[in-house]
């Protein structure tokens, strides 16, 4: 009992404090977060929701359940800011914060209650100010992977170049994420089209070495499943003397050097004609002078 009476006692004398100087604390609050935040604390329209936040910690203290809307307020709190690009220490300052707001409050009570209940709330503020920092690593974590999705979406467009024959140029390292969605993005144009001819060019391809010979081979026979031949462009002598020099075999893969030479090979399979281009003739006449 000599050890809890004490708690006990500092615990309600902290949550009278705050209810008292609510106004009070709120406003200093908000002044010490924005110090923190550089002057920034609601840029970029990522507005903090102290006055929410405060009653929701209020409630949770007194037992009638504000834990858990305090928690969904602080997760939101750091998925907004990790979305308008706040840092990690910007997010969780706003939280530790409120410490020194309330400290100022319990300095000028200064009864050894409030003291000895300041303890105990700066390690809850401390425990509050974790959860959002680890909830901010989430949240940016998940956005960074969500833009590498989008990037890898829009470096692997699939363009129609003919009626029949879609071409995918790909451009810089092929991995295995990157060939699932070369995979995904090609078998899905190809029902869409209809298509039966596909080209996939590695023109701009660095280098290709045995895992990347891989990929592209099992992208040549998805497409192969869904009734596409392909052929592969983009043959660079350097790249020709690798294939050789490991060993990659392509089968009856067709290679050609340029993606024109391959949409002339799909035409052609297509049953596209090609006809002689006749020579101009240029008439010149002069005049008498």
């Amino acid at each position: 009992m000599t050890l809890t009476v004490p708690v006990d006692a500092g615990r309600r004398r902290i949550e009278e404090l705050l209810e008292e100087h609510e106004e009070q604390i709120l406003g200093r609050w908000f002044e010490i977060a924005g110090t923190m935040s550089g002057g920034h604390v609601d840029r970029g329209g990522a507005a903090v929701p102290f006055g929410e936040i405060y009653r929701a910690l209020r409630r949770s203290l007194t037992g009638s359940e504000g834990g858990s809307d305090l928690r969904g307020l602080l997760a939101e709190l750091s998925r907004s800011r990790a979305r308008h690009g706040f840092t990690p220490s910007e997010t969780a300052s706003v939280v530790f914060g409120l410490k020194e707001a309330v400290y100022e409050i319990v300095e000028a009570d200064g009864t050894p209650e409030a003291l000895r209940g300041f303890i105990w709330f700066s390690r809850l503020v401390d425990e509050h100010g974790l959860f959002t920092f680890e909830t901010y690593a989430a949240a940016r974590e998940r956005i960074i992977a969500d833009q590498a999705e989008q990037l890898l979406e829009l470096s692997t467009p699939v363009v129609k170049l003919w009626e029949g024959i879609v071409a995918v140029p790909l451009v810089g390292t092929l991995d295995s994420a990157r060939t699932q969605v070369v995979m995904e993005k090609l078998l899905q144009t190809l029902v869409e089209t209809g298509s039966e001819h596909a080209v996939i060019d590695i023109t701009g391809v660095p280098a290709v070495d045995t895992q990347v010979a891989q990929h592209l081979l099992k992208t040549v026979m998805a497409a192969r499943l869904m009734g596409a031949e392909c052929v592969i462009s983009g043959i660079r002598p350097q790249i020709a003397h690798t294939i050789v020099t490991l060993g990659i075999e392509f089968g009856d893969i067709v290679t050609k050097a340029s993606l024109a030479d391959a949409l002339v090979h799909a035409l052609r399979q297509s049953g596209v004609e090609f006809a002689e281009a006749r020579s101009p003739r240029i008439a010149v006449r002069t005049e008498a002078g």
